[in-house]
């Protein structure tokens, strides 16, 4: 619109002026330091400026809600064209829009569309900036409180954009005119950023020409639900364009009432006749219809969250709460009669209200010739017409597919008789499951809306046994849950039938926010409500998927959360609730990266129906639990070590007698206690607590023997094991050393973080060998052909548990450093050889009887986490989170100031999740 050289006062007040290319288009005032430069210094939102005005001297100010720029032009007459201009574009832009009052001062696109936002380091910048994903633009901004003002430094048009990742944190984006370098916190930021800028270029690249035609009409260049501006999606049967937030709720309401498609992408279905037909209706004409009695109080606007859309849209296009209701509302005769009539015209506006007021798309017109309206319109070379109703046709069905079913009724058990089947004809059509008598049949004995569904869960295979109908032996089923708690059991021939089935109803109703859960291989997908992270005061509903021992869970805002690994749940149990009501699964995770910052935390999850609850409780309980007997289906620790091993380990290690125990691992614990300790270890160990008094060292110590000796597929594996125990005969220590790192690598991670928590574990006790009579030699008798799974007689077993043990910190330092990069270092020996010598005071101030029973060795931190830093205190029972603090105080020598205040926080061992203790608190 206008462009020149001005000059820029900076920020801070100087009196220095600076000399700016400044520009001023539609959406943007932005300033740069030269005409060829293509990326501003500053972007201004004209939507965010409230007024332009001459200050003299040829210097003009334009005022934004929170922030004032001051320019100097030249000379009066360019300073007062400058001011015209804009104050001209402010208007024009605040005049187009009136009913978008609720929008922030901030840039339309960057505040409203944002995909993903937040802080990374750009080369060139001393601080970091705010990044906003866009859309088809990614914004910059020098921090977050300019984003929600919506004053950044530049854009970057992303359909001349290309993401290339160049290292562990950092990646780049690259267009024809500048290299932008940007860093974030961790890989997996990394990650996400790149991913959203890689959609982020697609979209730009996408074909905009039915949009822009489509826009080319006023009404349309705004959502006719929010009034945001470019919408780029469409409901093709309303005639309404909309915003990708309000498409989100439009597809939540069904097919039946909304077709939903993308101005953009989905290319095909955009015929002249359909974009002529959105031409000529346009958003202004349908909202006469749909809209006509809005009050202000229920009306939204851009900035709505996702629950007001919803309640919004459902009283608008399903109860048409808000239409403008036909004269002839109510009488279906002449309903019908007056929309034959309205179809040979071109009011496409009559025939709009005679649908959605009741009039048959498909009513008899009496005519032999032209039996449906439709036909009427061909006949009358109503083109437009003819649109309108192809795509409100109801009678149409999506497509014919022969399946098994009945509508069942009453108590679990009941449902899964095999007599119970009865052969039905199956449709899935405009949102609605309907099942009939036979093909032949126009009255279906039943329907489900899809809406109504809660949850699909597809059955394993015989889950209901191999059940028959008159057409043959039937394998495959799965069941639907409806909102008003009941349960439909379907069969098919085959398990793949079932599952074309099920991907086929789960599109009819899981939401678009939702759409990344129907790629995965699901066992049970539904809508559940949950509490999590900082929102515990209130339940928001969310989408889960259950896919083997991984549960993939969706926000009510369309962002999927990091997946929970089951078998690494910390806990998991029911939250009982007052009568009537339904109760809460809770768990406690700790998510696989622990980058996010946030991957410890607590989910608890509640159905709305008991029916389908129960069966996600039994599910997800199932498949937290250990599941065969190879290592991998056991539940695990965040390290992937077995919570079983790991449970053994750590009682052995941390109870009285544990690690001094005479002949530990050699001498037997009683049989059945061992076989009756191992069942309910495998069952859930999750909910085993080894206490001393309780069991005895030799017990546990054989029942960690016996878990490896039976172990699926051994430690070592089948695979490795011959290697391992061929590198036995190297000679040469080193090369066999090196030979050990290399078959270590190659083992699973789980096998391989269990070998060594074990290894560490074997080169504590040998420490103790004094008293417990077991050096490296006896401990690898022992061991060899447990882990090995051998007779005995062949002592190479033995001989590589032997070296495993004599060089533990060579083999399994570097082992990490080749997978991770670390430098090799002996921090860890370190701390292995401390916290020995503490076990070892301990034993003697038991000995001595100066040590209390239940008595703890724990590191100790003072402020940050490091060697220095460290203390190693025994911590009673009885002590108070107080009494450490004074007792670490005491120890540094550090005298507490007045207005000092001091906290101990216990942390888990990754460092992902922490809590403070309160001063009374135990602190064990």
């Amino acid at each position: 619109i206008r462009a020149g050289w001005l000059d820029k006062n900076p920020p801070q007040g100087s009196y220095i002026y600076q000399k700016r290319w400044v520009k001023l288009d539609t959406d943007y005032l932005r300033y740069f330091d030269s005409e060829k430069d293509t990326y501003s210094k500053r972007l201004i939102p004209v939507s965010s400026i409230s007024r332009v005005a001459s200050i003299g001297d040829q210097k003009f100010e334009v005022v934004t809600n929170n922030r004032n720029f001051v320019f100097r032009a030249e000379n009066d007459a360019d300073r007062n064209e400058w001011i015209r201009t804009l104050q001209q574009i402010a208007e024009e832009r605040k005049s187009k829009a009136p009913e978008r009052t609720l929008m922030s001062s901030a840039t339309d696109s960057a505040i409203e569309l944002a995909d993903k936002s937040g802080f990374l380091e750009l080369r060139g910048f001393k601080h970091k900036l705010f990044v906003v994903v866009a859309g088809d633009k990614v914004f910059l901004y020098k921090n977050a409180e300019d984003y929600r003002l919506g004053i950044g430094i530049t854009y970057i048009e992303m359909n001349v954009g290309n993401v290339k990742e160049v290292d562990r944190r950092g990646f780049d984006l690259t267009t024809p005119y500048r290299i932008f370098s940007f860093s974030a916190d961790s890989e997996q930021e990394k990650e996400e950023w790149v991913e959203a800028m890689q959609q982020s270029i697609a979209e730009a690249l996408s074909n905009s020409e039915v949009a822009e035609k489509i826009w080319a009409v006023e009404s349309n260049r705004f959502c006719a639900d929010c009034g945001s501006p470019k919408p780029d999606w469409a409901s093709i049967n309303l005639c309404v364009v909309i915003c990708k937030r309000c498409a989100g709720e439009h597809r939540g309401l069904g097919p039946g009432i909304t077709k939903v498609r993308s101005l953009k992408m989905d290319r095909k279905v955009w015929t002249e006749e359909l974009i002529e037909l959105f031409q000529q209706f346009g958003n202004m004409m349908a909202n006469q219809f749909w809209a006509a009695n809005v009050p202000p109080s229920e009306a939204i606007g851009p900035t709505s969250g996702s629950q007001e859309r919803r309640h919004f849209l459902i009283a608008k296009y399903r109860e048409g709460k808000y239409r403008h209701y036909h004269p002839l509302f109510g009488n279906q005769e002449e309903l019908d009669r007056a929309l034959c009539a309205a179809v040979t015209t071109s009011d496409l506006a009559e025939t709009q209200a005679l649908l959605f007021c009741g009039a048959s798309a498909t009513c008899d017109t009496g005519d032999p010739q032209c039996p449906t309206p439709l036909a009427l319109a061909e006949r009358s070379g109503q083109r437009l017409q003819m649109e309108f109703l192809l795509h409100n046709k109801t009678s149409g069905w999506f497509g014919e597919c022969q399946g098994v079913g009945q509508s069942l009724r009453g108590l679990l058990s009941s449902l899964l008789c095999c007599a119970e089947f009865s052969r039905r004809w199956c449709t899935l059509q405009d949102g609605v499951l309907s099942y009939y008598e036979n093909d032949r049949n126009a009255v279906p004995n039943g329907e489900i809306r899809v809406e109504e569904i809660v949850c699909l869960v597809n059955n394993p295979l015989h889950a209901h046994g191999a059940w028959h109908s008159c057409s043959g032996t039937h394998e495959g089923t799965f069941e639907v849950y409806t909102e008003a708690d009941r349960l439909y059991l379907f069969g098919l021939e085959s398990p793949d039938s079932a599952r074309e089935w099920i991907k086929s109803i789960a599109k009819s109703f899981v939401h678009p926010r939702a759409e990344e859960l129907l790629a995965l291989d699901f066992e049970r997908l539904g809508r559940l409500h949950y509490k999590g992270g900082l929102t515990l005061e209130r339940a928001q509903e969310g989408w889960f998927a259950l896919v083997g021992s991984t549960l993939h869970v969706c926000s009510e805002d369309g962002c999927q959360q990091e997946p929970l690994q089951l078998r690494k749940l910390q806990e998991l149990c029911e939250c009982p609730c007052p009568a009537g009501r339904t109760p809460w699964l809770g768990g406690r995770a700790c998510l696989p990266n622990p980058a996010l910052g946030h991957a410890g935390r607590t989910l608890y999850i509640q159905g709305e129906r008991k029916l389908d609850f129960l069966g996600w409780v039994y599910a997800i309980q199932k498949a937290a639990g250990s599941s065969g007997d190879t290592l991998s289906e056991q539940q695990l620790t965040e390290s992937d070590v077995p919570l079983l091993v790991d449970r053994c380990i750590d009682y052995i290690t941390q109870c009285g007698m544990g690690l001094t125990s005479e002949g530990i691992y050699r001498k037997s614990g009683q049989n059945s206690k061992t076989t009756s300790l191992l069942e309910v270890l495998q069952r859930d160990a999750r909910r085993i607590r080894l206490k001393e008094g309780e069991h005895q060292v030799d017990d546990v110590a054989n029942t960690l023997k016996r878990f490896f000796r039976d172990l699926g597929d051994g430690l070592f594996t089948r695979r490795w094991a011959p290697d391992w125990l061929w590198a036995t005969a190297l000679d040469d220590e080193e090369a066999k050393v090196c030979k050990y790192r290399q078959l270590l690598a190659a083992l699973p991670p789980v096998n391989r973080a269990t070998l060594k928590a074990l290894i560490n574990h074997l080169f504590r006790v040998q420490c103790f060998s004094g008293e417990n009579q077991m050096n490296t030699h006896n401990l690898a008798i022992v061991f060899g052909p447990t882990l090995f799974q051998t007779d005995g007689k062949d002592y190479k077993a033995g001989r590589v548990v032997e070296d495993l043990i004599s060089h533990y910190v060579e083999i399994f330092n570097v082992a990490l450093m080749a997978s991770f990069h670390w430098q090799v270092n002996d921090q860890e020996m370190k701390k292995q050889q401390d916290e020995i010598t503490a076990i070892m005071k301990m034993r003697e101030a038991s000995s001595s009887g100066t040590q209390q029973a239940g008595d703890f060795i724990c590191t100790v931190y003072l402020e940050e986490k490091k060697t220095e830093t460290e203390q190693h205190v025994k911590i009673p029972a009885t002590m108070t989170a107080e009494e450490l603090t004074f007792e670490i105080l005491d120890r540094r020598k550090i005298v507490m100031k007045e207005r000092d205040y001091w906290s101990c926080f216990e942390v888990n061992e990754r460092e992902e999740a922490e809590r403070p203790l309160h001063y009374s608190e135990k602190v064990l």
